[in-house]
């Protein structure tokens, strides 16, 4: 990759983000916005990558000098746009797990005043954690404590190394969880008061809320992209034009990241509420309600799923008859935004693939899906059948025979619990059951688990498509 004379300019920026995450989607997102704001020179600042677990990509990352290729592709302004660009916000990448000294050397530095991170929804938990010394703490909140700590020692606490926390994972109100985290590592490891006031008083903890459809790296078409560009990037990643971030938090920080001064899509708010109930529930949820079922009757893509005349009417009948109606919000507002929704996932460029969307399944169900179907049954007064179905088609997947050329992926504890649930002739009253997955017994919802259990045993004996259809014309 050959270094313009611009491009030089933006490399001397000095680090000023700390960022827990490598992978495509905040390299398409948040490392875009940072890289736009300084070719207009109103940020001047660029991003230290910590990969959040052992194996990552941060090794590849600084093979390239941080530098990546992202393309742009969709329709915008009723335009087919499709522009690529070289993105060189990102100055290298740590892999805490081999450097712990060397991350930690990261809080010494003045000029980090932000992180960022998207460790998945499953990654903002606090898992109890003996202080470290010498080695890297598997949970992200306990690293970042960790990070806070040496940060408060190397500058006493003083007001100019306060630090703004952005989290982009997708769970409501995650600066707060977040911030509930660190306070509750603190305590644990006896942090001291003046820690706790410099936390309170110099650091601010920001909720977010996210939104561009990333998807994994384009396989099928790296060879085509790479005769384009005339060089090879193992970290090409693709994006649709739409994007959009929420922040809720003190609008005065506006100031220090001047988002608006360079056209990005970026809403100040004091109640993301809103924004997040509709995202979420309808794009993430309708995501999270149909790939499994959809991976499992043959199709690879949210782009096939759409075309595909089985899973594409299943598709739109999860989102117009439950996911629309299941939201406490106004509906012609609501289908207007479903539309577009629609709309983003048959975007001819992207590539988003449904195992990518497989990932963490469990977290993702309860966050995005489980809301709808209980606000769904208080509206209706029974169980939301295409919802209840979704949930089946989840334990099906996570049995991981079902279709030759995959395997589940998420938390090893998850995936131990799906296989010894499956064990069981009861398989559903299990997961149904298991409190620590959904936060709640589900068999407490009335017929959810009698109607999981009706769509599961017709998957299994009829396959998946067949189902699918079944299961729609008897609704």
């Amino acid at each position: 990759m050959q270094l313009n004379r611009e491009l030089k300019i933006t490399r001397s920026f000095p680090e000023r983000v700390l960022q827990f995450g490598e992978g495509n989607f905040l390299r398409a997102f948040v490392d875009w916005m940072i890289h736009r704001m300084n070719e207009h020179g109103v940020f001047k600042g660029n991003a230290v990558v910590v990969q959040p677990l052992k194996n990552g990509l941060v090794d590849v990352l600084n093979e390239q000098d941080g530098l990546y290729t992202l393309y742009l592709r969709g329709i915008e302004n009723c335009e087919t746009v499709n522009r690529h660009e070289l993105i060189s916000s990102v100055s290298r990448g740590l892999n805490p797990y081999s450097d712990w000294q060397g991350y930690l050397e990261t809080a010494n530095n003045l000029d980090m005043r932000y992180v960022v991170s998207n460790t998945t929804e499953a990654g903002i938990a606090y898992v109890r954690t003996a202080k470290p010394e010498s080695s890297c703490p598997a949970s992200f909140p306990a690293k970042l404590t960790a990070w806070l700590a040496a940060r408060f020692e190397a500058f006493g606490g003083s007001a100019a190394s306060g630090v703004i926390l952005m989290p982009c994972e997708l769970i409501n109100h995650n600066g707060a969880k977040l911030k509930e985290c660190v306070l509750q590592h603190a305590a644990d490891w006896e942090l001291g008061e003046q820690f706790f006031q410099w936390l309170e008083n110099e650091c601010v903890f920001l909720s977010t809320l996210v939104d561009r459809i990333v998807p994994g790296y384009p396989r099928d078409e790296v060879e085509a992209m790479t005769a384009e560009l005339g060089y090879e990037d193992q970290l090409v990643c693709t994006g649709e034009i739409f994007h959009l971030l929420v922040i809720e938090g003190p609008k005065e920080l506006k100031e220090e990241l001047p988002f608006d001064q360079v056209g990005l899509n970026v809403v100040w708010t004091d109640d993301m509420q809103p924004y997040r109930t509709r995202k979420v529930g309808i794009l993430n949820g309708a995501h999270t309600s149909t790939a499994l079922a959809a991976y499992l009757g043959d199709v690879d893509t949210v782009g096939e799923m759409m075309n595909d005349d089985d899973f594409g009417r299943f598709v739109k009948r999860v989102v117009f008859n439950e996911l629309v109606p299941a939201l406490p919000m106004n509906r012609d507002e609501v289908e207007i935004f479903a539309k577009a929704v629609m709309e983003r996932f048959q975007n001819p460029f992207i590539q988003h693939q449904l195992l990518s969307i497989s990932l963490n399944s469990v977290s993702k169900w309860k966050v995005r899906v489980l809301p709808s179907v209980k606000n769904y049954m208080m509206t209706y007064g029974h169980v939301p059948p295409l919802l209840a179905f979704s949930l089946a088609a989840l334990i099906a997947f996570y049995k991981g025979n079902l279709r030759a050329d995959y395997q589940p992926h998420d938390d090893p504890a998850v995936i131990d619990f799906f296989y010894e649930a499956w064990k069981s002739d009861q398989v559903v009253d299990r997961v149904l059951g298991q409190i620590e997955l959904w936060g709640e017994d589900l068999r407490d919802l009335p017929d959810l688990a009698q109607t999981v259990d009706a769509a599961l045993k017709q998957i299994l004996e009829l396959g998946m498509r067949q189902a699918t259809n079944n299961w729609m014309d008897s609704k």
